[in-house]
């Protein structure tokens, strides 16, 4: 049977979201009504949970996010330690990229929370390595070592907070911390944009320094190199377009530019201080007079802090139907740290490109061990 086939099409049910279009034949003002001819008229409806974003039928919804989904298929699956699958969700999302070929899944929790979410489901986990830690903290002990013994590539947010995740992995004798810091990266699939838009960092890093900053940058630029952007273009946001001594924002953008001309930034384009309507409007950056390459064509928004990058992300998908993915870099690994309220569509884009970045990042002729090894030699740096 094939993955698709195990969640046949169902018809309309309640609870569905309908979209109606008809002509207005009735208005009852007392009662605040409205009667509709549905006649020559349509309707459409969306299942629950495909959500938030509107009635987009699911091929639909995220072209790019779909593109991603295919190029994945196309790599070896990533051994991946799913952290305290233990909801509905967090299982489903798991088992559906499995069922993509796109992970060999480790879950990595109570055992018997874990095999009543799968029955919840009636998700069959014959065959897929269970291992059992009586709660959350020491299920994300547990995935961390899996990951320093070389057994797992990736690692997935399952149902915990971000930061009972997060404290192994920084740990500084245990955890997988590398010489650059940790950040998030969002990836939005927003429709009538003309390509995926990165927004850097929105989940870690609260009020980033610039050396701190620097390594945001990097991090996004290198994951939009692996998932096929050559020459990525970074807007370095703020609330001015100038440089401002009271802005501290705006005195950091034109440093990151300028660390980009002397080799500590590589594999991109930078400017700013830039706002976000410049930023992604090339009408915006030419009424101010504004002349780049990124200018109006961004690909990556650096936010000067986690809460502008978490407000424009969830702007996004809240206001304008963006569909969101996003992963963790900086550490040995990737790990996929969705939100409790993703779909199980985002979490499979959120897979796919923690997959896709880790084979491509991997120096040709490089077999995955050897990359682990290879990687358990870089020395750490002594901050997160």
């Amino acid at each position: 049977m094939k993955p698709t086939d195990r969640h046949p099409p169902r018809g309309p049910s309640i609870g569905d979201r309908v979209s109606l279009s008809g002509r207005i034949v009735g208005i009852d003002e007392a009662h605040h009504r409205v009667t509709l001819d549905l006649v020559d008229g349509t309707m459409l409806a969306s299942k629950e949970g495909g959500g938030r974003n509107g009635p987009e039928a699911p091929q639909e919804r995220a072209p790019r996010f779909q593109a991603l989904i295919a190029a994945a298929a196309e790599l070896p699956p990533a051994r991946t330690a799913i952290v305290h699958p233990c909801d509905a969700l967090s299982l489903t999302g798991a088992l559906e990229a499995a069922g993509k070929g796109m992970i060999l899944p480790i879950l990595v929790g109570p055992r018997a929370k874990i095999e009543a979410a799968a029955k919840e489901t009636g998700a069959n986990l014959d065959g897929i390595e269970l291992v059992d830690a009586p709660h959350s903290h020491a299920a994300a002990e547990r995935a961390v070592a899996l990951v320093r013994a070389g057994r797992a590539d990736v690692l997935m947010k399952g149902k915990l907070h971000t930061d009972e995740l997060m404290a192994p992995v920084v740990d500084a004798e245990t955890g997988l911390r590398t010489e650059r810091r940790m950040s998030h990266i969002f990836a939005l699939d927003v429709p009538h944009h003309p390509k995926l838009l990165f927004i850097t960092d929105a989940a870690i890093n609260i009020f980033p320094d610039l050396e701190t900053k620097r390594d945001i940058v990097q991090n996004a630029i290198d994951l939009a190199q692996s998932l096929g952007v050559a020459l990525p273009k970074v807007a370095l946001l703020s609330a001015v377009e100038t440089v401002y001594p009271k802005i501290p924002s705006t005195i950091e953008a034109a440093a990151l530019c300028k660390m980009l001309d002397r080799g500590q930034i590589t594999g991109g384009l930078l400017d700013g201080p830039l706002g976000i309507d410049n930023a992604i409007s090339r009408d915006a950056a030419e009424a101010k007079g504004i002349r780049s390459e990124v200018a109006g064509d961004a690909d990556i928004l650096v936010a000067p802090d986690l809460e502008a990058g978490n407000m424009i992300a969830k702007q996004l998908v809240y206001l304008a139907a963006a569909e969101a993915a996003g992963i963790v870099l900086g550490a040995r690994v990737p790990i996929i740290l969705t939100s409790r309220a993703d779909s199980v569509h985002a979490r499979l884009a959120s897979t796919a490109m923690a997959q896709i970045y880790a084979a491509r990042r991997r120096p040709p002729g490089l077999s995955p061990s050897d990359d682990r090894a290879s990687r358990a030699s870089t020395p750490r740096a002594t901050s997160p």
